[in-house]
């Protein structure tokens, strides 16, 4: 039978719950202390681990504190500490635009509008939504790759695409619910629901999961697969 988008939306706030009890320390990983520390964080975080951005950022905030002192980095240096997050040439040119951009239209300031923040250098949706969550308490989901295999595999979306993702994800969660909803999804994703192997006998949502049993069934095992 088809699920109607009641059924759905019930049972994804419903498997939401359940993660807030699996996971109820769930959070951005990475370390900031301001607006702007988070968004560059959130950029150097691509292709890379956040333990790997957060050992990395704070030579970077020491050297470079705000966005005029990005703007006017030199790039060499700049891609010296950056070598460790991979893609250095892109992320230390991204780094540097975004403090130009930020200098020159807003005033030095990290903007708390989508619209804005996706205009700066390296910035998406998922970015933006990281910023606004996290940064300036604006609810917003961020569709990284865990919550974008998360969302299918709960039957949430068949979509590739992760606007259409955000949009179908924030139809069915409570608005207020959207960041920290993104944060529980990532956890699990990091801790349980493994891109090639899930552990499915460990998951507190596997009788609600439509995707139950592509991964491992058996509870033992499954147990000593979690990580965190």
């Amino acid at each position: 039978m088809q699920e109607s988008q009641l059924a759905r939306t019930r049972r994804a706030r419903r498997v939401d719950r359940l993660l807030t009890e699996r996971y109820p320390d769930a959070r951005c990983e990475l370390d900031f202390r301001n607006p702007l520390e988070l968004l560059i964080a959130t950029v150097l975080s691509a292709q890379t681990t956040d333990v790997r951005v957060n050992a990395t950022t704070p030579e970077v905030f020491d050297r470079w504190p705000d966005a005029a002192a990005m703007a006017g980095a030199d790039l060499r240096d700049l891609e010296d500490v950056l070598h460790p997050v991979g893609f250095y040439r892109a992320k230390a040119q991204a780094v540097v635009g975004i403090g130009a951009a930020l200098v020159e239209r807003f005033g030095g300031q990290v903007p708390r509008r989508l619209e804005d923040l996706v205009t700066l250098p390296g910035v998406g949706r998922k970015t933006a939504n990281v910023v606004l969550g996290n940064a300036f308490g604006v609810p917003g989901i961020a569709v990284d790759t865990h919550v974008q295999r998360l969302s299918q595999r709960l039957g949430y979306t068949t979509s590739e695409d992760p606007v259409v993702i955000e949009a179908e994800l924030g139809a069915l969660l409570e608005r207020r619910e959207w960041t920290m909803a993104s944060h529980r999804l990532i956890f699990h994703g990091r801790r349980t629901c493994f891109a090639r192997r899930p552990a499915c006998g460990a998951c507190p949502v596997a009788a609600l999961c439509p995707s139950a049993g592509i991964g491992e069934t058996d509870p033992i095992k499954a147990a000593a697969m979690l990580k965190g």
